[in-house]
């Protein structure tokens, strides 16, 4: 059974930090890129950052670009996102997604909520 848990989420104020992680189970980890996705509220689910399987690629949305880090630890089978210099905007439900192009996969954590305060 795939699993995707995220946890690292709760209330920042502006300026703040915070990092996020999802463990994986039940998916071969280290062969499948992982990304982050966040949806605020009334909107769509946007496109965060994503690293490749190996840990040594990784793309930014131009939002949270220089602010954001994604990361992974094979050996842990999870994946983080380090959260740097938070906005308001940054306000809403990250979600953890593991893909890839081979096997066709994409899985969905249930997602952990960030709230930044002003």
């Amino acid at each position: 059974q795939v699993q995707l848990v995220e946890s690292g989420g709760g209330l920042v104020q502006a300026g703040g930090s915070a990092k996020l992680a999802c463990a994986a189970s039940g998916i071969p980890f280290s062969s499948y890129d992982m990304a982050w996705f966040r949806q605020a509220p009334v909107k769509e689910r946007e496109f965060v950052a994503t690293i490749n399987w190996r840990g040594d690629s990784s793309h930014y949305a131009n939002s949270v670009k220089g602010r954001f880090t994604i990361s992974r630890d094979n050996a842990k089978n999870t994946v983080y996102l380090q959260m740097n210099s938070l906005e308001p905007e940054d306000t809403a439900v990250y979600f953890c997604n593991a893909y890839s192009d081979d096997d066709g996969a994409d899985e969905w954590g249930q997602g952990t909520r960030i709230t930044v305060s002003a």
